[in-house]
């Protein structure tokens, strides 16, 4: 298709990820980790017009610029999470975060069945290869090249083959089943309300927690406080130590027993303070309406206390009833077919059992995430799959990707829940669209003029020195800023007319133009807004893989702040049921790094965008899917967008207005709710002189 007039395709584009400014994108000088690899296309654009005006009351600003149009970073709200892979310690790590020597799971073959087996990878490197798209009825969504296999019911199949030819060979077809577990739920976030469940549940499953009162003539200290953690594995005892110590209690390690032939040894930690004492009781109270992420912890503190896994029977088990009682309520929280079980006649302990395989065993330690490696092994289980896999589409991106290869031992590993066999690949970015299929992402339009352009605009005798907003409808601060420096030099060029501007990214690119901002700040109204909507960062990369962590966003903050510059944070998109549980944790972490201004947006899902953002949180978060997509209905009149001036903001009805309540009590308790909040239109527009001017009297 022919390009509009004016548009011209770069024939040699640069290459975002090899500049030294790389360091600012979350990767090391003159590596291309993290970079979504793609066949990049930019597209110069030659017209004369910089400034896009807007007639929108709910913006704030009239004028914005951006020297680019499309985005490589590729948010989902505007891709599924990297590939996750069953390591050998039960947890999960992402295919690109692998190397060699790492111990992942793999399967043998013993008689009729498979089982599982720790494998060492043995290699890993990348290669580009055209990409194929595998979608299962699950909802877990595979790329990898036309020659990889996976294995099926009918044994190991290619992703593309043909019936006859040179091309023969054995190859996936609508309703093939895929051998494995299903896709890998995230893992839980560390929050207070997490450890503080952590430590309810390890306490009182498996501690000493006592106050004894002693009578006597001349005893200085009547009371005595006493507080035990005794475990035979040290990884649960030292999580408890470190969350303790996180509320407030120290406490001292010590040998609890030696190890003997048939026992190992076991570790303690403990505190006989008065104030320790008490504030470990103040933890562990019942709390009236445990959230979510306490609930977590509270299952993940019992098991990893008095919890077993042996023979394919996942169980917790306890002599109170209001323990086993909560276990259960928690487990049913998470949709869990998790019963009672009465033990042996001569003992007085009860047993929680959850049922459903392996597939829900593994999402038991994913989601609750328990720290002892050794109860979460799985090495020895027969591979008996009852989960369904089938495979409902099998398509092409028409691209070549870098696509991640491994070796390993047993020549597979388990990938997304799927047996995978060697070869595996995964691009970093799978390429949807956000409006025209891929080329939002891959297809970036520059404006290599923008500069002059502007200080044209600026010369013009019509303009008045108003606002002017840097990104609009994409970042400002994408990747490739960090070779073309389109937006330092526009706002250099703000900075020499005192023009008053601000800049909304999520980029810590920001940071390498700091002498810039610093002196906008100076001459001019000037401040910047780091967009930050999700705090959990197993969440921030499954919806926006290609930029940085929200933990990195913060530092971004920080240093802006040091430098004088008015910085503040953007809770934008808010997206139900994901950002409203993360917003207190980001509001505090920006004020405490100089945040001084916070902003709010209900996600907003215009024209196109509202099908592609269904189908990305469905592949990405599937089991918060059902729940963010109900919420914003629920906001939106019952559709998934509202087009109608301040609503398309802030959304309507009682959930969008617990959020937008929810927003307002953070801001208010931090000091985020100062005049700073909005982006002002002050009067310190003045044209330098030209050289060669003569200056005038009047």
């Amino acid at each position: 298709m022919a390009l509009p007039k004016g548009l011209r395709v770069v024939s040699n584009p640069p290459n975002p990820w090899s500049s030294t400014a790389v360091e600012y994108l979350d990767a090391e000088p003159g590596s291309d980790e993290g970079a979504p690899i793609a066949r990049l296309e930019v597209i110069e654009d030659a017209t004369r017009n910089i400034l896009a005006e807007n007639d929108s009351p709910d913006l704030g600003f009239r004028w914005s610029l951006n020297p680019y149009r499309g985005c490589f970073h590729a948010c989902a709200y505007c891709l599924s999470g990297d590939t996750r892979i069953l390591m050998g310690d039960g947890t999960h790590k992402a295919l690109r975060a692998l190397t060699a020597g790492d111990e992942v799971y793999g399967t043998e073959r013993r008689g009729r069945y498979r089982h599982y087996v720790k494998s060492r990878v043995l290699d890993v490197w990348t290669t580009v290869k055209p990409a194929m798209r595998v979608q299962l009825s699950d909802g877990t969504v595979l790329v990898a090249s036309p020659d990889h296999r996976f294995l099926t019911r009918r044994g190991w199949k290619y992703v593309t083959g043909a019936m006859n030819g040179p091309a023969r060979r054995p190859y996936l077809t609508l309703g093939d089943r895929l051998l494995g577990t299903g896709m890998f739920t995230p893992a839980p976030v560390e929050s207070d309300e997490y450890k503080r469940g952590y430590l309810c549940g390890m306490v009182r499953g498996d501690a000493h927690l006592a106050r004894y009162q002693y009578e006597g003539a001349g005893r200085r200290r009547p009371d005595q406080f006493r507080f035990r953690l005794a475990l035979a594995d040290i990884e649960p005892l030292l999580r408890a130590r470190a969350y303790l110590s996180s509320v407030g209690v120290d406490t001292r390690a010590f040998e609890f027993a030696a190890a003997s032939d048939n026992r190992r040894a076991v570790h303690a930690i403990r505190t006989q303070a008065r104030l320790g004492f008490e504030r470990i009781r103040a933890v562990i109270d019942w709390p009236v309406a445990p959230p979510a992420d306490w609930h977590k912890g509270f299952v993940a503190g019992i098991f990893d206390a008095e919890g077993t896994y042996s023979q394919g029977g996942l169980r917790i088990s306890n002599t109170d009833p209001e323990i086993l009682q909560r276990t259960l309520v928690a487990l049913l929280r998470f949709g869990f077919d998790a019963v009672f079980e009465d033990g042996p006649p001569r003992r007085q302990a009860r047993s929680i059992r959850v049922h459903g395989g392996l597939s829900e065993h593994l999402r038991f330690f994913h989601l609750f995430g328990p720290a002892t490696t050794r109860k979460r092994s799985i090495v020895g289980r027969a591979f008996k799959s009852r989960h369904e896999l089938r495979v409902e589409a099998i398509e092409s991106l028409g691209v070549d990707l870098l696509m991640y290869d491994i070796t390993t031992e047993t020549g597979d590993f388990i990938a997304e829940g799927v047996v995978s066999h060697n070869c595996y690949a995964r691009p970093r970015h799978e390429y949807l669209s956000l409006g025209a299929g891929t080329d939002f992402e891959r297809k970036i339009v520059v404006k290599p003029n923008a500069p002059e352009l502007l200080r044209e605009a600026f010369d013009r005798p019509s303009w008045t020195g108003e606002l002017i907003m840097f990104s609009g409808d994409t970042d400002c601060y994408q990747p490739l800023e960090a070779s073309y420096e389109l937006t330092r030099r526009c706002l250099a060029v703000c900075a020499e007319y005192k023009n008053p501007c601000g800049v909304i990214t999520k980029s810590p690119l920001i940071e390498r133009d700091v002498d810039v901002l610093a002196e906008l700040s100076r001459v001019t109204g000037f401040r910047v807004t780091i967009s930050i909507p999700l705090w959990d960062p197993e969440k921030a990369r499954a919806m926006e893989p290609f930029v940085a962590t929200p933990q990195r966003r913060i530092r971004t903050i920080e240093r802006l702040a040091k430098a004088g510059v008015r910085v503040g944070v953007n809770i934008a998109p808010m997206i139900p049921g994901l950002g409203d549980e993360d917003m207190p944790f980001t509001l505090q972490a920006a004020r405490d790094a100089g945040a001084v201004h916070a902003g709010f947006v209900f996600l907003r899902l215009p024209g196109p965008v509202a099908g592609i953002f269904e189908e990305r949180i469905q592949k990405a978060l599937p089991l918060r899917a059902r729940k963010v997509l109900a919420r914003v209905r629920e906001a939106r009149g019952g559709n998934l967008y509202d087009s109608r001036w301040v609503v398309r903001q802030r959304g309507e009805g009682p959930y969008a207005a617990a959020a937008q309540a929810l927003f307002d009590a953070e801001t208010r308790r931090l000091g985020l709710d100062t005049p700073d909040s909005k982006f002002e239109n002050v009067d310190t527009f003045a044209r330098p002189p030209k050289r060669g001017d003569q200056l005038r009297l009047f």
